[in-house]
């Protein structure tokens, strides 16, 4: 029986916008920008940052240079943000249905500080609420210093929250991510990203 469910935020939690990223940092000068950003992971410094491998500042100046001018931490900020493309109203319900039914909401996401900021603040919701109402613990690849497909940031989760994965499902969008979580003995789910997943996510849960 399903007593806890692990979701993905960008492409399931809101609506990813890859093509959206990439022309903000190509309007901030960084050349190719497709050439280093992924609809589901990120290359050179931009994969660093994901990685928790760098700082902010270091990402700036890094991009910085790649630009060839001075870039601001708010248009990194401005431009990484492209990604959030929409947060349907439907899915933070379905949040707060499965918490009184009395699932487990867990959050595992490979993402980057500009983004978690976001996600902490009350500009997350319409409703002035920060991500962490909605869940019972948050978990970002740039805090663990892991990402996504390792199974090291799977373990981490399920050992601080001490979930046994046949009672667990996870929900991502990544088939690459599912897979690796179905190797921990996970149950998975992968929602095309923009998709409606509120309805269909129930009959996993029997």
């Amino acid at each position: 029986m399903i007593k806890n469910i692990i979701f993905d935020m960008g492409g399931v939690i809101f609506d990813l916008s890859h093509e959206e990223a990439v022309r903000r940092f190509g309007a901030l000068g960084v050349p190719e920008p497709d050439k280093w950003l992924n609809a589901s992971h990120q290359e050179g410094i931009f994969g660093l940052l994901e990685g928790g491998l760098v700082t902010c500042e270091e990402f700036r100046r890094g991009v910085s240079a790649l630009a060839g001018k001075e870039l601001s931490h708010a248009q990194c900020e401005y431009a990484w943000k492209g990604f959030i493309h929409n947060l349907p109203q439907r899915n933070l319900d379905k949040l707060l249905e499965l918490r009184a039914r009395g699932y487990k909401l867990f959050l595992l996401s490979n993402t980057n500080p500009y983004v978690t900021a976001w996600a902490h603040s009350s500009e997350f919701s319409p409703q002035g609420n920060p991500m962490d109402y909605y869940f019972d613990a948050l978990y970002f690849s740039c805090d663990l210093k892991l990402m996504k497909p390792s199974a090291e940031i799977f373990q981490i989760v399920l050992d601080r929250e001490g979930l046994v994965p046949e009672e667990t499902l996870f929900v991502d969008d990544s088939p690459r991510n599912a897979a690796a979580g179905e190797a921990l003995g996970l149950h998975t789910m992968i929602p095309v990203n923009k998709e409606d997943w509120t309805s269909s996510i129930d009959s996993y849960l029997k």
